[in-house]
């Protein structure tokens, strides 16, 4: 309880009324209004779905699976991502570090899931995802522990790595693969470029809510110049029924081989490793301090949870998805209220078998623009944490252009470790886990090992002088 106050003529004052204000709520914890919230999730959800929909349509092709199958994966592919971002925005218990995160499938897991399923077969894919989702709660107190040889040097390396490699990604979404049928076909090439140019375009003239929706007004303005265009198929839009339901066990009950399991074990590490990037930079992009002793750990149970669940819908193993991150800076807006409202349009969207139809005539090259841009902040957010990486030093600057020349390797020369044996070469070809293994080690070197080693030998040449 406050006590009075004396001025310097000593009549008393009363003491100063206790401030009744709530704390200041963080822009990441600020409730919107339902309707912004919704509008922004929708905006969320409308970069992303290209990836549940290609992943899916991926393994449709490569193991020919019926449309039927086809669309029950779907339709979980969208459930699972909607309930992987309500754990990780929301972060119940210890799951989810409460940051605002999209969860998705597809990528290297999807792809070391397809060789699992062609070697062994699906029932061994299946049960490969659920032990490798297991192996995640089995490895992350040790990993936890290494966390403190992960300073911003790595991190910003490994970010820079991941944005390049997105970037990537999105620009394979324009192009098509160098070598396919209508590879940089030019009418996708003014699609992409379009849909970037009216994403500035709205971004310069617009403020308030319409500028932070930019993302969402350019992707729609360029979908509606790819129907102008006619370059989209609008007939699968409108066929089918209104409901469609995930299935458990759609390949039968899974069968547990940990040989078969192994690559997929050995890619949760890095896994593992670019979780701990994606966690540090989406408290960056939000202005957030956390501890990444619990905040890292927190996602990955996120993923392990998230991965354990979609292993029972026959699903390959969900990722935390840095590529929201990207949306988040560019929009400005923070709140994990919205990615957890992306997460119940993802459900929905799981089961409302139109919607999904509807989303995914979005012709890639739209998509791929879109996405180009979100990528490309990511990579600008790794360059922000080097730079406050103290990069005069000789040192930091050597590491940083090791790690970044051998991360990098394997993203702009596909296929260079092709001669390799299949599990090391699992590893080598994940850019993002190179470069944060290699940044990792060099820093312990460098910054922990070298001194001690110059320390003594000053001490002995001391002792040796006496």
């Amino acid at each position: 309880m406050s006590s009075p106050r004396q001025t310097l003529s000593g009549t008393e004052q009363p003491p100063a009324p206790e401030s009744t204000d709530p704390p200041a709520v963080h822009p990441v914890d600020e409730s919107r209004p339902l309707g912004r919230i919704l509008l922004f999730g929708i905006q969320h959800v409308l970069v992303m779905a290209a990836t549940p929909i290609s992943a899916i349509f991926l393994m449709s092709a490569t193991l020919r699976l019926d449309d039927g199958l086809t669309v029950k994966l779907l339709s979980a592919a969208f459930v699972l991502s909607g309930i992987g971002s309500l754990i990780q925005s929301l972060g119940p218990w210890k799951f989810g570090p409460r940051l605002p995160f999209v969860m998705l499938p597809g990528g290297a897991p999807l792809i070391l899931f397809l060789a699992i399923a062609e070697q062994h077969g699906l029932r061994t894919a299946t049960g490969a995802v659920i032990l490798t989702a297991a192996f995640y709660f089995l490895v992350l107190p040790v990993f936890s522990r290494l966390l403190a040889f992960f300073p911003a040097l790595v991190i910003g390396t490994m970010i820079v790595i991941v944005g390049v490699n997105l970037v990537k990604v999105g620009a394979v979404l324009v192009t098509g693969r160098p070598g396919s049928p209508g590879f940089a076909d030019t009418t996708n090439l003014v699609l992409g470029m379009a849909t970037i140019g009216f994403t500035v375009v709205f971004y310069l003239l617009f403020t308030g809510v319409l500028r932070q929706l930019a993302v969402m007004l350019g992707l729609l303005a360029g979908t509606t110049l790819a129907a102008l265009l006619g370059r989209m198929d609008l007939g699968s839009a409108v066929e089918g029924g209104l409901v469609s339901l995930p299935e458990a066990m759609p390949f039968g009950s899974p069968q547990f081989n940990l040989l078969a399991a192994l690559p997929l074990m050995l890619y949760s590490l890095a896994s593992m490793a670019e979780a701990t990037g994606q966690t540090v930079i989406n408290a960056e992009a939000v202005g957030k301090d956390i501890d990444r002793r619990t905040a890292v750990p927190a996602t990955v149970r996120g993923d392990a949870l998230t991965s354990l669940l979609g292993g029972c819908f026959g699903l390959p193993l969900m990722v935390t998805s840095g590529e929201n991150i990207g949306i988040v800076r560019v929009t400005g807006v923070r709140s994990r209220y919205v990615t957890a409202a992306a997460g119940v349009v993802l459900i929905a969207i799981g089961f409302l078998a139109p919607v999904t139809r509807a989303i995914s005539v979005i012709p890639s090259a739209v998509v791929g623009g879109t996405a180009m841009v979100v990528f490309a902040v990511i990579t600008v957010l790794g360059v922000q944490m080097l730079g406050r990486s103290d990069l005069d030093r000789h040192t930091h600057t050597f590491v940083c252009a090791v790690a970044l020349a051998l991360g990098l390797l394997p993203i702009l020369i596909p296929g260079v470790y092709a001669g390799f044996p299949p599990n090391l070469r699992i590893l080598l070809e994940s850019g993002v886990a190179v470069g944060a293994f290699v940044a990792a080690v060099l820093n312990v070197l460098f910054h922990h090992v070298r001194p001690g080693i110059a320390a003594r030998l000053a001490t002995s040449r001391t002792e040796s002088e006496r």
